[in-house]
Order: C-alpha cells, then sequence, then structure tokens
C-alpha cells in the first residue's frame, strides 16, 4: 500500500496547486486511512472563514509524501461558527485528532476593516482586542468541550496597509497596533493551553511575502483570502504540527566533517587550511555549527559519521578557535573508514534509538544515494552545492520540531554525550555488578503534578522501544487520572556519576481493590541495564501491596518497535494468562514480595 503511494507521488512531478489537485484525484484517502498503521493515522479537521479551495488536496499529498496518512475533513463556507457551536455538528461526527481553524484578519475586522482607524477611536482600542479575544477563545473553548482534539489556531495578518499612512506610529491604537496586540494576546493566553497550539500566520505571510498572499481576482470573484498558488506552502507549514502530534519528531542528526562542520579536507588541508571562521569562505561553516548547538540546547541529540582518521578530526575539536561544536557535544562518534550505512546502524544501536529517528547530513552525492536506498527510514537531506545556503537548508527542516519543549528537552544531549562515557565505562569495568556498584544510581520516584505531567504527557507520546503498551496521552488526560483515586501516576527520576539523566520513565496503574493494572510501563532506553526497572516494578508491587491489592496485572501490546519490553513480564515473575493477536496479559501474585535492587538508592516524593 504505502510503496505504491509513494511512487505514485515520486512518479508526478508537482509544480502548483492544480498538480497536487489531479494527483489526489488518483488516490483513494479513505481506503488508504483504513488500511493505514494506527501510529500513522490522522483526522484533520479544517475550518476557515473564507473560500480555501485545495487545501484538502495540498494537505493530503504534503502528509503521504511524509508517511503520514490522513483523513480530512473540511468545513462549509463560512460555517466554522456553526460548526463548532453545534454539539451535534458534522465536525464533532467526524472526531477529528486536530482541528485547524483559519480565521484572517478580515473577518475579526468585520465590516470595519478599512475604518481602523483614523482617529484610533472606532473600536475602542483595548475594548476591541478583549472582545474579539474573547470569542476567539469561546470557540476554542467549545471544541476541547465538545472533542478530545488539538487545536490549531491561525494569529492574524498584520495589514500592510494604515488609513493613517506614514504617521501609523504616533496614534495610540491604530489598526496595525490593534491586530499586533490581539497577537500577542493570544499567544500569552495560550501559552500554557497544552491542546492549543498557534499558528504563526503572520511569520507565513511575512515570510512569502504579503504582496504574494493574496490574489485580488479570485478575492473579489470568490472570496479567496489566500492566493491559491500558496496553498501548498501553508499545507507544508501544517506538516511538523501533524507529525509531532504522531510522534513522528526526529530525534538525533548525524553530521559528515569534512566538507559539512567546516570546508575543506582535514586530512590533505591541515588545521590552518580548513575554512571556518568569520571569513567569507568561512562564515557559512561557523553559522551552521553555531545552528546545529542551538538544535542541540533544545535536545537533538548529535553524532558524527566521517571518513576520517581520528586523530585528525580530534584535532580540530580541541583545538581550532572557531569550532563551536565539541566532542562533549556528540553521543556517538564513527570517525573511520567504515561504510556511512554501517555506521549509521552502529550509531542508532550505541545511542539506543530507532534507525528511522536519524536525520543524515552529508556533502557527497555518492554517500547520500547509498544511504537513501540501504536506509530509506533514515531522512537524509539533500545539500545544495554552494556552502552559503547549508545553514538555511537545515533551519528549513523542521523535522526536530515537537509540540512540548520541557527542562529534560533542553538538555537531552547533553544526558546522551554523558550516556556514551557510561557505555565506555561500562565496557572497562567487565563485571556488571562492579559497574552498577560504582556507577552510584539513585531512582526518583515522584507521583504525577502539574510540575511533571507535561514530561509525563510527552514521554507517553515519544517512547516507542522499551513500552509494554504504547498508549499516547495528552497533558489533560494525564492530569485527569492524577487526580483521580483510581490511578497511580509515577514519574521516574535517574542520576549516577556520570550525570543527571532527568525524568525517563513512567507507571500508569489502574487501580481495584483486589487488582491492579498496569496502563502504562515505558523507560528510555538509555537508562536500562541500570536496574531502573526492577526498581519501578519493587515499588508498584510494594504500593499495590499495601493498599491489599491481591494481584498486579500487566499487558503487552506489541508493536513494529517494542521488542525491547516484549520479555519484561515472563523476566520478573509474572505468569501468562492469556493472549489474543500477539497482545498478552500477564498476573503477578502480590504475595510474592519483590524486593528492590542492590546498587541503586531509591527516593520517594
Amino acid at each position: 500500500m504505502e510503496n505504491n503511494v509513494q511512487e505514485i507521488i515520486s512518479k508526478t512531478e508537482i509544480q502548483g496547486l492544480t498538480d497536487y489537485l489531479g494527483l489526489a484525484r488518483k488516490i483513494d484517502d479513505k481506503g488508504l486511512f483504513d488500511k493505514a498503521p494506527q501510529n500513522r493515522k490522522i483526522k484533520i479537521a479544517i475550518l476557515e472563514s473564507f473560500t480555501l479551495e485545495g487545501v484538502r488536496e495540498a494537505l493530503l499529498i504534503k502528509c503521504l509524501k511524509e508517511g503520514i496518512y490522513p483523513l480530512i475533513y473540511t468545513g462549509s463556507y463560512n460555517q466554522y461558527n456553526q460548526e463548532i457551536l453545534d454539539s451535534a455538528s458534522n465536525l464533532y461526527d467526524f472526531k477529528p485528532n486536530i482541528v485547524i481553524l483559519d480565521l484572517d484578519t478580515r473577518t475579526v475586522a468585520g465590516e470595519n476593516y478599512f475604518q481602523l482607524d483614523s482617529d484610533g477611536q472606532s473600536m475602542h482600542g483595548k475594548a476591541w482586542i478583549k472582545s474579539t479575544l474573547s470569542t476567539i477563545l469561546g470557540l476554542v473553548q467549545k471544541i476541547q468541550e465538545n472533542s478530545k482534539a488539538s487545536i490549531l489556531l491561525h494569529n492574524f495578518e498584520v495589514p500592510t496597509y494604515s488609513p493613517l499612512g506614514i504617521i501609523d506610529n504616533k496614534q495610540s491604537y491604530s489598526f496595525r497596533q490593534l491586530v499586533q496586540e490581539l497577537n500577542s494576546e493570544l499567544r500569552d493566553v495560550l501559552r500554557n493551553d497544552p491542546r492549543t497550539f498557534l499558528f504563526d500566520f503572520e511569520r507565513f505571510a511575512s515570510k512569502i511575502g504579503k504582496d504574494n498572499l493574496i490574489d485580488y481576482k479570485m478575492f473579489y470573484l470568490g472570496d479567496f483570502r489566500i492566493n491559491p498558488k500558496v496553498i501548498p506552502d501553508l499545507c507544508g507549514e501544517y506538516v511538523p504540527y501533524i507529525r509531532a502530534l504522531l510522534s513522528m519528531t526526529k530525534k538525533c542528526l548525524v553530521l559528515d566533517l569534512d566538507g559539512v562542520l567546516w570546508g575543506g579536507v582535514i586530512g590533505e588541508d591541515g588545521l590552518s587550511g580548513i575554512k571556518l571562521g568569520p571569513t567569507p569562505e568561512g562564515q557559512p561553516f561557523l553559522d551552521l555549527q553555531k545552528y546545529i548547538l542551538s538544535l542541540y540546547n533544545r535536545g537533538v541529540i548529535l553524532a558524527i559519521n566521517s571518513a576520517n582518521n581520528v586523530d585528525d578530526a580530534m584535532e580540530v575539536f580541541r583545538k581550532h578557535p572557531y569550532m563551536m561544536l565539541k566532542e562533549d557535544h556528540f553521543a556517538a562518534m564513527q570517525i573511520n573508514w567504515q561504510d556511512k550505512v554501517s555506521n549509521l546502524k552502529a550509531i542508532a544501536e550505541q545511542v539506543e534509538i530507532g534507525i528511522d529517528s536519524l536525520v543524515f547530513v552529508d556533502d557527497n552525492h555518492v554517500n547520500r544515494e547509498v544511504v537513501k536506498q540501504a536506509l530509506p527510514e533514515v531522512l537524509t537531506i539533500d545539500l545544495p552545492s554552494d556552502p552559503s545556503l547549508y545553514p538555511k537548508t537545515i533551519m528549513d527542516m523542521h523535522v526536530f520540531d515537537s509540540l512540548q519543549l520541557t527542562s529534560e528537552d533542553k538538555v537531552r544531549g547533553k544526558m546522551y554525550a554523558e550516556q556514551r562515557k557510561r557505555q565506555e565505562f561500562q565496557r572497562a569495568a567487565g563485571d556488571i555488578n562492579e559497574y552498577l556498584k560504582v556507577l552510584q544510581t539513585v531512582v526518583t520516584i515522584e507521583k504525577a503534578s502539574k510540575f511533571n505531567i507535561p514530561r509525563i504527557s510527552q514521554l507517553t507520546q515519544k517512547t516507542n522501544q522499551f513500552n509494554v503498551t504504547t498508549r499516547r496521552y495528552m497533558e489533560d488526560d494525564i492530569t485527569k487520572m492524577a487526580g483521580s483515586d483510581n490511578f497511580l501516576v509515577v514519574s521516574v527520576k535517574v542520576e549516577d556519576k556520570f550525570g543527571d539523566s532527568g525524568l525517563t520513565g513512567l507507571a500508569i496503574i489502574e487501580k481495584d481493590p483486589q487488582r491492579w493494572r498496569i496502563d502504562s510501563f515505558l523507560l528510555s532506553c538509555r537508562v536500562l541495564g541500570r536496574n531502573v526497572e526492577d526498581t519501578l516494578l519493587a515499588y508498584i508491587i510494594e504500593q499495590a501491596a499495601q493498599e491489599g491489592a491481591r494481584v498486579l496485572v500487566g499487558e503487552f501490546i506489541p508493536t513494529k518497535k517494542n521488542a525491547p519490553a516484549k520479555d519484561f513480564f515472563a523476566e520478573h515473575g509474572f505468569s501468562k494468562v492469556s493472549e489474543l493477536n500477539g497482545s498478552e496479559i500477564w498476573e503477578y501474585d502480590l504475595q510474592q514480595v519483590r524486593p528492590f535492587p542492590q546498587f541503586v538508592k531509591v527516593v520517594v516524593r
């Protein structure tokens, strides 16, 4: 199924909206959706206050190119208000996973669009902002009340015109300033709403050029407030949100060295001969490194895949005055004369993430094509021939975007670099018990609270390998369970002599007087092998026994990625009681005491 669709798309030359329309007609999107893997399916509802023909088709093709299988509902022309307010509308019958709400500046300004404002008074400044904000937030609230969907809400294009001309900035509340402040208020109010995300339409309009945003002939003929030519670009901007909602965000940026992080070849040009620094030839590489460092600081894992002599490469990291990226920024360094494919597999294994979480950057066309053929699940970036375009190419990827940024995200790159040191230490230690003893692991188990719920939700969305059920939960789902006497929701934080691994695991337990059921039990793979999973299970067993339960029920639901968790229950004293379509039910007799493991200090909060 997927190969056929990809073949159709790859063989079609797409130059404009007409091509998207034609290609969409060849594809049975409903049939694709019904047969697609559950973790790649998404229902998208698009509501707009004006004519937006072609958005369904363009978004369908954009998603399918990413391996996402959408079913898309588009509301009737300018009926967004009725559909949102009517709990029995077609919108809610559709049961969307995400609602894209596209209201424009003309809609919220109404008949006063050209009258705002010659004297700063006709819309009463702040009163207009307050009224408009209240209306919009009311619509958001209704969607949240009537569905479980996430919401992608457009902000508003700031007009390029002003009735006041060049003295616009001299007024207290000119029209342009009113729209700017409305956008600012929306951002502030929605910042902590876990289900609503603000799509920066003002930025999009500026990016493509506001003079290109509207075709006035089409506008007056059919109320097209977005030029059909730019609809594919707009849909492309939606895709990162959809990808993130499906937990398809990439995790690791794998970089070549020569020709990517610096110009030239270190083995031939030497330390003083490579291009890196504040010169016309060296500045693009310096800027690229600065941007990559910003990715690292927001949690992107970095790795190296380079055909090079280790000593030559290390000399640049340690001695070049403009080398922004250092050894400690990298979770894996495959610097050797092996082929790039083997090195990518080794990096995925070392970092303990799926091969499909990797993004590969190499300036050599042959290397890129070999990787594309051998490892199509790796996202291979086609760098332009001109290095001055490298920074823009990487900045335009948006494949590392996520819907949350937690404190753990910000230090993830550092945590994975520390993991490399643990692995080196473990190989040197030889004896596993000696390794665990010297590691000085501290496991902190803490009940869900407003401080850790965002991270708990994120872990359910992102963790695929050591995850017994791979159930996904939004923040409000976790909040409801944490506030119920029928659930126990706990997080796990891990520290040792090499550093703080952060909040890297959780358990969600549904409590019944006699039987406790493990709804979710997951850990980041980077903390496996340190008795963390044994510690968390021992805590759950202890709590269940203390509250008088007799049986602890575990469930394993197989996926393509969670094989590392398959034998967890069997290896920890559970007995299998049933199996259906690969899903297994296990039970643990709580009369069996399970001690906490050695060499782990346990802190319960």
